[in-house]
Formats: C-alpha cells, structure tokens, sequence
C-alpha cells in the first residue's frame, strides 16, 4: 500500500534549551533534504502530493511542511528549498505576521520574528504553497463556537485576499482538532489539514488529519531518509491518540480557569 511521509519543519535555526527540537540549522535543513533526494524521495508540498497521488503518480513522494512562518524561512529555507529542489507547504499563523510567536511564551525572542505579509508575499512568489495555521494560534478543540469559526474563517479570507490565491490546506495550531473543527474546516473550503500524529499518512485516511513526522536537530540525513520510511516507530504514537479525549477534557477544564495547556 502506498504510504505517504509528511514532514513537519518549524524554524530553520539554532535554538537551545526546552524549545530546540522547534528549530533545525540551515546546514542540517540541507543535509536532511539532499538525504531524502539521493534517497529517491520527489519533495513537494503537501496539497501537490495529495494531488499527485490522486492522479495516480508512481513517484516516491514525500511532503515537506513548515509551521508558524518564522522570517528565516524566507532568508534560510528558500534557497536551501530551491538548491535541493524541494517543494513544500509553509502555514502562516496570521494573527501573528509582522511580529513574534507569542504562544512560546518567554521563548518566543529566541526564534526570530515572524514573516510580514509583503515577505509572506516574496514566500508564494518563490513557488512556495501557503497554508494556514489560524488567526492567534489557539488549540481550536477546545474554543467557543463564534471563536472557533473567527479563527478558521477570518484568518483563511485574509489570506486569500491578501495573497490573491485559493488556501487548501490547514494546519491545526498544537495539532489539536475534533470532529467540530474538522467540520468547520472542510466547509470553509480546505480540502486537506495536518496533525502531528508521528506516522506515515495512507492515501484513504481522513485528509483533514494527515499525520507528520518532526524532523529535529538530532536527525542527520540518514536517520531522517529511515524515520520517513517507518514513521515513528514503538507506542507512543498509538497512545497519544488513545489519550486525545481525555487530553482534551483537561485543557477544556484548564481553559475555564484561565490556563491554556498545549
């Protein structure tokens, strides 16, 4: 059965301390990709792949995606993309273009600013899918319905307006999502969303929960061409998704008393 890995970047940097697994250096991002490229994989986008499969490609395809839209995804990512000939999926947190990624908290100034929309623009130029990943960041499961709808519909009109391009794909902020915000995001028009999941997606499952593999600091070129041929392998990906309801209910309960869990 075909098996489809989707890769799932945030910063393309150095960052230390709890935050680091966020970020990986320019130099790695290279390695990483030549890796999968000698490996035999074609990258693309994510909705270019699920396209592909669609029309029956027998490419070896594997999705490259990257979160929050950090500056240096402009700066670092695009020519280490262009050079390695890698396509990919950037998801724009939009609420938050223009400044820092305020969910990280006090971590936030180590990973740079944020891309403002005019950057964002030179992104889609380069031939770089946008995607979206909300307005302000929230994990959208456990919102209010006129929130909820605010988060996915807004920030997704914006996008089209300003870029003058349709937006097909979304990522769940934190991965979090539940049957009401898959809804919601099919009826706004998307037609594929990502989760992190940590295995591989098989053409078929739900494409409002396509699952991703994190590549980290601690990936060589090697071990990122073994993870995207097995997917994370042992216990936990299956227990993370056993545990998702009752996850949920705590950060529903934390909410209602001021603390956002993610």
């Amino acid at each position: 059965m075909t098996v489809l890995p989707v890769l799932m970047y945030h910063s393309v940097s150095a960052v230390g301390g709890p935050m680091r697994d966020l970020a990986v250096p320019p130099a790695l991002l290279r390695e990483q990709l030549s890796a999968l490229r000698a490996a035999g994989y074609r990258l693309v986008g994510l909705t270019e792949a699920l396209d592909l499969i669609d029309q029956g490609s027998t490419d070896r395809l594997l999705a490259v995606t990257f979160d929050d839209g950090y500056r240096d995804f402009l700066t670092e990512g695009v020519p280490i993309l262009r050079e390695t000939g890698a396509g990919a999926t950037l998801y724009a947190s939009v609420g938050h273009l223009g400044g820092t990624a305020g969910w990280l908290g006090r971590w936030a100034p180590d990973f740079g600013p944020l891309l403002t929309w005019d950057e964002l623009s030179e992104v889609a130029a380069a031939g770089v899918e946008i995607g979206n990943h909300s307005m302000i960041h929230h994990p959208l499961d456990v919102l209010p319905p006129r929130q909820l709808r605010a988060e996915i519909l807004d920030s997704h009109q914006q996008l089209e307006q300003r870029l003058q391009t349709r937006v097909r794909s979304f990522a769940y902020p934190h991965g979090y999502h539940s049957r009401r915000v898959r809804d919601l995001v099919a009826s706004a028009g998307y037609d594929n969303a990502t989760e992190v999941g940590r295995r591989l997606h098989t053409p078929g499952e739900k494409r409002l929960a396509v699952p991703r593999l994190q590549p980290t600091p601690g990936h060589r070129g090697a071990d990122l061409v073994a993870l995207a041929q097995t997917g994370e392998t042992g216990l936990a990906p299956r227990l993370k998704q056993i545990a998702q309801p009752g996850w949920r209910v705590a950060r529903r309960v934390a909410r209602a008393l001021g603390k956002n869990l993610t």
